[in-house]
């Protein structure tokens, strides 16, 4: 197959090229050679890679396609380039979490996630960049993600490389974290799917912590449909993670073959409206409406007072982050980015009183929750109240207040408090030519509801089969 072929194969998903490496007629060193092509051409403008594994990955690859000649075919991921956030532990390439405080810092073991991962075949590329230990600002060494569909757009955090990458074509899916938004924020500001499982379904062993009550590890991908894929793949139960849930292991992939009909899709329009952008909640209620026309109902919740959340991350976040990094902090402090620096800094003076109210603020969050789901099974909400702002705005570089972040969650933090599965999937474009997101929120293990709705979601809509120009970054290679 000709490298223009295979180039254009690279922007395909997960669910188009698997068939293809199932029945051999698409080689995954070919694929391989070709995302790494990609990779060393697009990256040194996107920054969305920390540390390109390409010896391991072309190992990989070459172990694939002789289990899959050898008619040992595992499963969709079989062959596939994947990349993940530079936060897992790897045996392969360093785990920096974008610090200086664990620059070339190895693991001598992989986070779960990982194994399970090359378990079921799939080719991981490298480590890719993010905020610093997933917080919201980047360490000044380094250079940010840039947002493939506008240099001057924020590309969301902390998964930032994970969305940039996936967006840009430069792997076929990746796996990132969301304490407070950072798949769904990526996911948002670069036209991806991002599916944050419930809490507990994917475990976090091997992978450092930013607040370990609020820690969830999912994919990005291009469709719903190959989030579904990586899901799968990571889910289950185990004993190394405190939080583990066990239940009885089960693919949610078949609910792609689910319709529409009869699914309930719960509206707050005030929750929706306030304080947001006209376009982003239009484009909300618009995508309810495609639901609508395949024998969904619109039923009316109330979950607005969730919202009162906002003001609870920060100070959870920071009193967690403070005990995760009890060994560097405040011996390193000096080495920290001023971000998260901040982040600490805070959580040091924080007091048992302030933490336990922020708990106390979880739990009727639950119940708001609790009683939307009796009457519906998936709730439509944005992920962020404004499109991807502008960098000229709010350079990466600026400290922001706890004040100044709580705004931004009013779509996000709630799930994380309460554990509750997301998806996160394109749904149209602003007047600015940025892309606009939907959220669905389900009840817990409720993952099955989500891919129902997003699946049908996508049967009618292409917004997620449009890629960014990347004309520009072509021309800029140095």
């Amino acid at each position: 197959m000709g490298a223009e072929s295979l180039d254009t194969l690279c922007q395909s998903t997960i669910s188009d090229i698997a068939p293809l490496i199932e029945q051999q007629q698409l080689s995954p060193v070919e694929l391989t050679h070709a995302m790494l092509s990609r990779i060393q051409r697009l990256n040194p403008q996107l920054h969305a890679y920390l540390a390109i594994s390409a010896e391991h990955a072309l190992d990989r690859a070459q172990q694939t396609e002789r289990e899959i000649k050898a008619g040992d075919y595992k499963g969709p991921l079989h062959g596939i380039p994947i990349a993940i956030k530079d936060l897992f532990f790897t045996d392969f390439a360093p785990t920096t979490c974008a610090s200086k405080i664990l620059q070339n810092w190895h693991s001598d073991h992989n986070a779960a996630v990982v194994d399970k991962l090359e378990q079921a075949g799939a080719i991981i590329l490298g480590k890719l960049n993010m905020t610093e230990f997933a917080q919201g600002g980047y360490h000044p060494s380094l250079k940010a993600p840039v947002n493939p569909w506008n240099p001057k757009a924020w590309t969301g955090v902390s998964s930032s490389g994970s969305g940039v990458a996936t967006s840009a074509s430069l792997c076929f899916a990746s796996l990132g974290t969301d304490t407070g938004g950072s798949i769904r924020f990526p996911a948002a500001c670069n036209n991806v799917v991002g599916l944050k499982p419930t809490y507990g379904l994917v475990s976090r062993y091997g992978s450092f912590a930013l607040a370990h009550s609020l820690d969830h590890i999912g994919p990005l991908a291009r469709s719903v449909e190959d989030a579904t894929i990586m899901l799968d793949a990571i889910a289950g139960y185990d004993s190394r993670d405190g939080a583990s849930i066990q239940q009885p292991q089960r693919s949610i992939q078949q609910a792609t073959q689910l319709s529409a009909q009869g699914l309930r899709i719960g509206i707050d329009e005030t929750y929706i409206t306030d304080n947001v952008d006209p376009e982003v909640a239009q484009a909300v209620f618009d995508a309810v409406t495609v639901l609508e026309s395949q024998g969904a109902t619109r039923v009316t919740v109330d979950i607005t007072a969730i919202t009162e959340l906002n003001n609870h991350w920060y100070p959870v976040t920071a009193a967690e982050a403070l005990s995760a990094h009890q060994d560097y902090y405040p011996s390193q402090a000096e080495d920290y980015g001023p971000h998260f620096k901040q982040l600490l800094d805070y959580g040091n003076q924080l007091s048992a009183a302030d933490y336990t109210r922020s708990l106390a603020a979880r739990d009727y969050a639950k119940s708001i929750l609790r009683k939307a789901f009796a009457v519906c099974d998936v709730i439509a909400c944005p992920a962020m109240p404004t499109p991807p702002f502008s960098l000229d705005e709010v350079p990466n570089e600026a400290v922001l207040p706890p004040e100044a972040i709580a705004p931004l969650m009013s779509f996000i933090a709630p799930y994380n408090f309460t554990g509750n599965p997301t998806l996160n999937m394109p749904a149209g474009k602003h007047s600015s030519g940025l892309p606009l997101s939907v959220q669905f929120v389900a009840d817990h293990l409720g993952e099955e509801q989500l891919i129902r709705t997003g699946h049908n979601y996508e049967r009618v809509t292409e917004w997620h089969k449009q890629h960014p120009d990347l004309t520009p970054f072509e021309s800029n290679q140095q």
